[in-house]
């Protein structure tokens, strides 16, 4: 597990702590400014499957731009 992952983790376990002392879902949300969909996501997740379902795991966007083609590739290597 890389840092930002446990940073990631710790963040959103924090937020999710902080609601349920607070007992206002509502506030917490505006304190961290996040939407009270996402907590509820990150809740049900956490709850089912615990601190790995709540790594950020959304892939980065691929740029075209820089991709080098098959044929180029295939040369080069």
């Amino acid at each position: 597990m890389t840092i930002k992952a446990k940073r990631d983790i710790l963040r959103k376990v924090r937020i999710l702590n902080h609601a349920r002392q607070s007992g206002n879902v509502s506030k917490t949300c505006r304190y961290f400014g996040i939407s009270r969909e996402i907590y509820y996501q990150w809740k049900r997740a956490y709850e089912a499957l615990g601190e790995t379902a709540i790594i950020n795991s959304r892939p980065c966007p691929q740029n075209p731009k820089r991709t080098v083609l098959q044929a180029i590739e295939e040369k080069t290597l």
